[in-house]
Order: structure tokens, then sequence, then C-alpha cells
């Protein structure tokens, strides 16, 4: 006799809420189709005004299943809030490869790393009168070596409760090896979780959604490849967006944005979903 299954529950996180309007406007649209479930906030980006704060937590309101975090950003071009921050380019957060190879030969200062952050989580609570429910790191910074330590003292001391990133896929090796990238958010994950477990921060148990955005795919066939072995609790992220001049300013990503948006809005989606017994509900 078969047993019916409850569905997984996951969370499918749009990141990059604040680079540009058209990042936004796209996200929103989603959250109130109720798509996604979960948003990451740029707080140093180019399009968090009043209106676009407001337009989220409007959009947020209608759908209950929706959570919103805080999306720590330490990667050029955008700029930090504290005044002594280093190292910078050109009074910008270093780009991601120098940034990556400053943490490994431990080269950066945790004191002034932990500041940024933590004036980086003081604004999201000006900005939404409440913490964070979860955050995570822009281009995974979250996970490089000596930020890890600095983000995670941040967390404990002003975010108690909220959940944080790992990105390690929970696939066995075999299925992990066509992507190098994948394969070095696993490796640096694994630390970062056990220092999470250590201070009791939760997170979450699976992690999907990196891909080669440059060049692009369907993102169909991807997000079917994401949801693979997946576990309840686990989170995809996606790049939803409209291009705009501000977007083509400040990343290298773009249609590829609106191919997320195109697929995520459409029929394809939720039928997609019912075939996996996911479900965006929050338990």
């Amino acid at each position: 006799m078969s047993v019916d299954l409850p569905p997984r529950r996951i969370w499918l996180c749009a990141d990059d809420y604040g680079m540009s309007p058209g990042v936004n406007r796209a996200i929103r649209e989603l959250i109130s189709m109720k798509r996604i479930n979960a948003t990451s906030v740029m707080v140093v980006g180019a399009a968090v005004d009043r209106a676009e704060i407001d337009g989220l937590m409007q959009a947020v309101a209608a759908n209950p299943n929706c959570t919103i975090g805080l999306h720590a950003t330490l990667t050029a071009p955008f700029h930090p809030l504290t005044m002594h921050f280093k190292p910078l380019d050109g009074g910008q957060f270093l780009p991601l490869g120098r940034l990556l190879r400053a943490s490994l030969l431990r080269r950066l200062d945790p004191e002034i790393t932990q500041a940024e952050l933590l004036a980086q989580m003081s604004a999201f609570r000006q900005m939404f009168g409440r913490v964070p429910d979860y955050i995570d790191g822009h281009q995974h910074v979250q996970l490089f070596p000596q930020i890890r330590d600095a983000f995670l003292a941040a967390v404990n001391d002003a975010a108690p409760g909220a959940w944080v990133r790992q990105c390690g896929r929970s696939l066995p090796l075999a299925q992990r090896l066509d992507s190098p990238k994948a394969l070095l958010l696993d490796a640096l994950s694994e630390t970062f979780r056990r220092k999470s477990a250590r201070l009791g921060i939760a997170f979450n148990p699976g992690f999907a959604g990196a891909y080669d955005m440059v060049r692009g795919r369907e993102f169909s066939d991807a997000m079917q490849g994401f949801l693979d072995g997946l576990p309840d609790g686990g989170l995809v992220m996606c790049h939803p967006g409209f291009v705009d001049e501000t977007l083509v300013s400040l990343d290298n990503v773009t249609h590829q944005r609106e191919r997320e948006f195109a697929f995520l809005s459409s029929d394809d989606f939720p039928r997609l979903l019912a075939t996996n017994n996911i479900t965006l509900d929050r338990a």
C-alpha cells in the first residue's frame, strides 16, 4: 500500500533586493504571486530608499509565507557603511577574487569586518524596524576564512535568533563533481556549519542554486537539478530581476535575471513544485 509523503518545505530566496529598481520590482512581483518565500536585502545597494523598502514590506504583508533577510555585502562595486573599513579599492570593497585571496592569506582585520557587518545589521533594523529573519552573504562572503568568524560573532551579538545561510549541498560526492564553484562552496561550508553549530546558530540543512549565470542556461532545467535531493528546510537561491541602467552599472549578471523571472512567474514553475512534492508554505 502506498503512503502519501508530506511535501518538502523549502526556502526559495531571491537575492539582491536593493541592487536596482528593476531587481526590486521583479522580486516584489514574485512575492505577490507567492512564487518565492524569502528575499535578502542589500542595505548598501543603490535602490534601498524608503519607497523601495515600503514596497517590499507591503508585498510581504500580503504573503505571510515570505521572510526578509539581510544580504551582507563586502565586495565591489559597493561601498562600506563604516568610515575605517579596509582594505578598499578606490573607496569600494575589494572585488570578489581579491577578497577571497586576502581572507585565505589571513590579511583581513576581523574587528573591522565585524564592525561593518554590525553597521549593516543596524541599517536593516532602521529600515524595517526589526532584526532580519536570517542573514546570508552577497557572493557567499559569509563562508570565507576570517570573515565567517566576524560574521557569526556579529549575528550572535546583533541578531540572536536569526538563522544563517550555509552553501553546502546534500548530495553524494559523485553528483557534486560537475561544478567547481559549487565544490568550493561545499568545502567552505563545512567549517561554517561547524562554527555555527558551536555557537548555537541555526542554518539551512541543504543548499542549491549555484550555476553559471553569466553564460546562462535554461533555468527550468537548472531548477529541477536544484530540487533533486534537497532536504526539507533546504534553500534554493535565485536572482530574478528586470534589466535597467543601474543593474548594468553594478553587475555582470543581467539578462539571465529576466530568464529566471520568466520561469518563476510562469505556470511551469508551480507544476514543477507539485511534481517534486515541494511547497513554499511555512510550517
